[in-house]
């Protein structure tokens, strides 16, 4: 766009379109001012700025009214397009139709959350929206928030302590902690104390390696510890270890339950108190009137939908 276009726009304004698209359709200064409830000086000076702008007479004074000119007539369609997408935007976006929709939800989940939450979410979003697709990234919590600030993420699910100002969360659910050992292991014989969970030999999800965590931080304030052998960075090589060895692990709860069956194990309470966390799925303030998030999220979480704005 150039800067002879650019100035001409700024000499516009939403009122001095109405009055061109009044003065088509009546033809009558008079009628438009009543109409809009504007003076009839406030109608001349719109005009004669319409005039100024275009460069073009636009309408002929005749003896009942005023008559378009051939350039005031070529031009109408645009301008009425342009009113057209301006009332529009002020409506804000329509109503959401899953079956004909089409387009990419970006989401950020651990591995976790991709075998817990999303496959039931994915059915139930899938069965109404058949055409919409899914990419699902494994990131950091800063990786994820920086994703949605920057626009190259749509959706973050997991643990966020303090997002910040910038972001919605949507409640999921409050996790727990469960202890599973493979079927027949002898730690699930009899009630599981600190001890016998101390003297385990146990694995750890770690995203970065460390071989201590949030259980660890619970037995260091009772002055135990206990022997981490191995760390991995996802929870489902985790489970599927456990199910061929005696080593035993603490995972959320919603994991355990799910997927016990499948990899042949037991689980039991920890013989301590492991702090609760808040799983959420978080998305950007500036997508608050997206109705294709607004839907996804709905129908992801079901009816309990809670946003915490």
């Amino acid at each position: 766009m150039s800067e002879y276009d650019k100035n001409k726009i700024r000499r516009l304004d939403l009122t001095v379109l109405l009055v061109f698209l009044a003065l088509m359709r009546t033809r009558k200064a008079a009628d438009v001012a009543d109409e809009l409830g504007l003076t009839n000086s406030s109608i001349s000076h719109a005009l004669k700025r319409l005039r100024d702008v275009f460069e073009d007479e636009l309408f002929l004074r005749l003896p009942h009214g005023l008559a378009p000119t051939a350039f005031a007539i070529q031009i109408e369609p645009d301008v009425r397009r342009a009113v057209d997408a301006v009332q529009a935007a002020l409506a804000g976006p329509g109503e959401f139709d899953p079956a004909n929709a089409a387009g990419l939800i970006r989401i950020s989940a651990n591995d976790r959350e991709v075998a817990g939450l999303i496959p039931d979410a994915f059915t139930r979003v899938t069965v109404h929206a058949p055409n919409l697709r899914f990419s699902v990234r494994s990131m950091s919590h800063a990786e994820s928030l920086r994703g949605l600030a920057d626009g190259t993420l749509d959706l973050a699910v997991g643990f966020f302590r303090e997002p910040g100002d910038d972001f919605e969360r949507t409640h999921v659910r409050q996790e727990t902690y469960l202890v599973a050992a493979r079927r027949g292991h002898p730690i699930m014989q009899g009630k599981m104390t600190l001890k016998t969970f101390t003297s385990a030999s146990h694995i750890l999800v770690s995203s970065d390696g460390s071989l201590t965590g949030i259980v660890d931080e619970g037995l260091a304030v009772r002055g135990l510890e206990r022997k981490v052998c191995l760390a991995v960075p996802n929870f489902m090589p985790a489970l599927a270890i456990i199910a061929r060895s005696d080593f035993i692990v603490t995972l959320p709860s919603s994991l355990v339950i799910e997927y016990a069956e499948r990899f042949q194990l037991s689980y039991t309470q920890p013989p301590l108190e492991i702090r609760p966390f808040d799983v959420s799925i978080l998305r950007h303030r500036r997508n608050l009137k997206d109705p294709m998030l607004s839907w996804c999220l709905k129908n992801m979480v079901g009816p309990s939908l809670d946003p915490i704005r």
